[in-house]
């Protein structure tokens, strides 16, 4: 089984990667700048890492979070210390794979060798070969998809396009949550400057939807393919449209209660489905995070600081007056995805298994690992099969494992049709095309690329 499964990677190990779900910010690409030290590239902004460091008592100012003062050589001496709580952890992973594919670092990292492996990283960082364009180019990226503000110009995208100036596709996705939400922070002006910009003459739910629609098409002109939804839950309505300006009006007069905020964020998921059916753009759904769970962390270091948690999801009564209205539309893709593995053999797969609009979306977040991913195929695959699967998602802000984060998926993938081969229950021939299609082909028909 070990023997096929090396056969199946090596088939797949230089295949170009497609990351058409991502939060890389454009604006690293087009500025091109040296990364400024070891701790800020590797540490600081990767709230996986620092998160840990935090269950071990180590203060998230002196890792510089939030954008706290900080010496990157004490946090780098930090991880050192800790370095042992990575043992086993995708986290780990990622870095070992990047300490040594990117800087020909193999020995143990420790706290006795913590200073020389920051100088020996930080002197590489002065290579023009370790700018983020070459190592774009040098990770084989076709495409990569960023995460943007529904009002954001995507000046930057324009000019990587125009400029061409990495060999991949650096696309931007249409992220609306903080617009569709009445119980998100400034959502009324926020609301009042998207139909501001999108010049609506009246303050009614119908220039709303007109003003979303109008920022849709913006995206779609500069190259985007998808829209992301980050909701806690995947609930659905479709409301009468009286009733949707009522909620509409008193949202913005911020006089909703928590069963009106739920009906009005539900029939927003409905009407993004809408679009996507109309305007072509996948819709993805990231659901179940309580997000800032600490309250006292988020006061002092803001959001992505380490402390959202899963929760429970439903899907299948949450998501189906939206598939009532939509499921089945061909041209609609949904891809849901979810941090509860449970739901991935009760709900998920069932769904789709029959709706020819729904994909099963990857492993993401806590779960885009060796052994969850082994979990994912085996709770998924028997329902569904491969061929309604998303392709992997690395869904990360660290740059530098993307590359890891897809190799360990290929990685994983072959053992798993190793293993069905060996057991009989798939050919060789059909194991080969399966793995070359989870990377390439699967993806591409997904997400519409």
């Amino acid at each position: 089984m070990r023997a096929i499964a090396a056969e199946l990677y090596a088939t797949v190990a230089e295949a170009p990667i497609i990351s058409p779900h991502g939060h890389v910010s454009p604006s690293l690409l087009a500025e091109d700048e040296r990364f400024p030290d070891p701790a800020t590239l590797l540490l600081t902004h990767d709230h996986y890492v620092t998160r840990l460091l935090h269950a071990g008592g180590v203060d998230l100012a002196d890792l510089g979070v939030g954008g706290s003062d900080f010496d990157p050589r004490t946090a780098w001496r930090l991880l050192a210390g800790g370095w042992h709580r990575f043992a086993g952890t995708a986290s780990g992973y990622w870095l070992e794979r990047e300490f040594e594919e990117l800087f020909g670092i193999t020995d143990e990292f420790t706290l006795d060798n913590a200073d020389a492996v920051y100088d020996r990283i930080d002197a590489a960082l002065d290579d023009p070969q370790l700018r983020p364009r070459a190592l774009f180019d040098r990770f084989r990226i076709a495409v990569l998809a960023t995460t943007d503000d529904p009002l954001d110009s995507l000046e930057v995208h324009a000019r990587l396009a125009r400029d061409r100036v990495v060999a991949g596709r650096v696309l931007p996705t249409f992220r609306p949550d903080a617009y569709l939400d009445p119980e998100s922070a400034g959502f009324a002006s926020r609301v009042e400057r998207l139909l501001g910009e999108t010049a609506q003459p009246h303050r009614d739910f119908a220039s709303y939807l007109t003003a979303l629609e109008s920022r849709r098409a913006h995206f779609i002109a500069h190259g985007a393919v998808s829209a992301d939804h980050g909701v806690v839950e995947p609930y659905t309505a479709a409301l009468e449209p009286d009733a949707a300006e009522q909620l509409f009006q008193a949202a913005l007069r911020g006089e909703l209660d928590a069963a009106d905020a739920r009906e009005f964020r539900g029939h927003m998921l409905w009407q993004m489905a809408r679009m996507s059916v109309d305007d072509g753009l996948v819709m993805t759904i990231h659901p179940g995070v309580h997000r800032n769970h600490s309250s006292s962390t988020y006061a002092r270091f803001g959001a992505d600081s380490g402390h959202d948690i899963p929760t429970g999801v439903e899907y299948v009564r949450n998501l189906r007056p939206l598939l009532e209205s939509f499921g089945l539309e061909r041209d609609f893709h949904l891809v849901l995805f979810t941090i509860d593995e449970t739901s991935f053999s009760r709900e998920i797969a069932p769904l789709a298994g029959f709706y020819p609009s729904v994909y099963i979306g990857a492993p993401w977040w806590f779960i885009d690992a060796p052994d969850a991913i082994q979990r994912f195929r085996s709770a998924t695959v028997e329902t569904a099969g491969f061929y309604r699967s998303s392709g992997f998602i690395d869904d990360t802000r660290a740059f530098l494992s993307i590359p890891a984060r897809h190799d360990m998926s290929r990685r994983s993938d072959a053992a798993f049709l190793a293993r069905l081969v060996v057991e009989g229950r798939i050919r060789p021939p059909r194991a080969h095309r399966i793995i070359a299609d989870l990377v390439d082909a699967i993806p591409r028909e997904v997400f519409k690329l």
